[in-house]
């Protein structure tokens, strides 16, 4: 059962399966421009959930980990809008991130999925909806949601809503 609190949603999953169904209906949701930031220890479940969430988008090719490309480009048949799924792990300077064309990918035509998004903070657009992924346990994870900015409020009560009525 999630704890409430405005801005806030705090979920834990019982299995890797759990985890993407979560992925996949925030994935419905998602409008061009938006970016999800999902923070958390190696294994904690971010790929899985970004799979899920490609699933739920409409990605035309299956979202993996985007650890030795560094970024992964997703189409869909509906229309030309891309969903970027990046792994910012190994990125620290300013070349870094000039290196993979942040500035590209952040376009009003694009979803944009940063896994480890710690590292290029000061980079990040200061509205974006922020999932942190820790490990309780082998399959238990607790996944806490949090909006910043009045869309991504609204696209987390839309969540809130899809999830549990």
């Amino acid at each position: 059962m999630p704890i409430l609190k405005e801005g806030e949603l705090d979920i834990i999953t019982h299995s890797a399966e759990q985890t993407a169904r979560l992925g996949t209906r925030l994935g419905t949701l998602l409008l061009p421009g938006d970016v999800i930031c999902l923070s958390g220890d190696m294994g904690a479940g971010k790929t899985v959930f970004s799979a899920g969430l490609g699933r739920g988008w409409g990605a035309t090719t299956p979202m993996s980990s985007p650890t030795f490309n560094l970024v992964h480009q997703h189409a869909r048949a509906k229309d030309d809008v891309l969903l970027y799924h990046l792994d910012c792990y190994r990125l620290k300077t300013d070349e870094d991130v000039e290196s993979i064309g942040l500035e590209e990918i952040l376009g009003p035509r694009s979803c944009v999925v940063f896994e480890w998004p710690e590292q290029i903070e000061p980079w990040l657009p200061p509205e974006h909806l922020w999932i942190n992924l820790g490990i309780m346990e082998a399959l238990r994870r607790n996944l806490v949601f949090k909006a910043n900015g009045k869309r991504y409020e609204h696209l987390l009560n839309e969540f809130r809503g899809i999830t549990y009525g």
